[in-house]
């Protein structure tokens, strides 16, 4: 396993993050579509993990994509680590912030823009600073 900058214990992370976050950040949960808070979120700043504070994305990075969850087409460079998913009968792209292994969500090869990525992003794991 990935030695991470910050490591905590199960416990110092249940006690810092909510019920919610924790179950996404570190138990590789998802939240429902069309019920995060930065789904619909389009204003100027940056997307910084949860956990950790790291900034992951740029404001100018996100797009409406309709898919029920925040959606930008490329991270900040070197803030997320890619690992292959293959859950649920599926083959994905893994998201985890490069400073604590916080899961993020995945990245697809179906954007929209000129990159062709699409960072699908739980709003639980992320914060908006201005």
């Amino acid at each position: 396993m990935k030695k991470y900058k910050i490591e905590k214990s199960e416990q110092e992370w249940k006690e810092q993050l909510s019920e919610e976050q924790y179950k996404i950040l570190r138990k590789k949960g998802t939240e429902a579509p069309h019920t995060g808070k930065y789904n619909l979120h389009f204003e100027d700043g940056k997307y910084k993990c949860a956990a950790c504070g790291n900034v992951l994305f740029e404001s100018e990075a996100k797009f409406k994509s309709n898919c029920g969850w925040p959606s930008f087409d490329q991270s900040v460079e070197g803030s997320i680590e890619y690992v292959k998913d293959t859950t649920f009968g599926m083959i994905r792209t893994e998201i985890l912030c490069s400073n604590c292994g916080g899961h993020i969500g995945h990245v697809f090869d179906d954007g929209p823009t000129e990159t062709g990525q699409r960072y699908c992003v739980n709003s639980a794991s992320i914060e908006f600073n201005q």
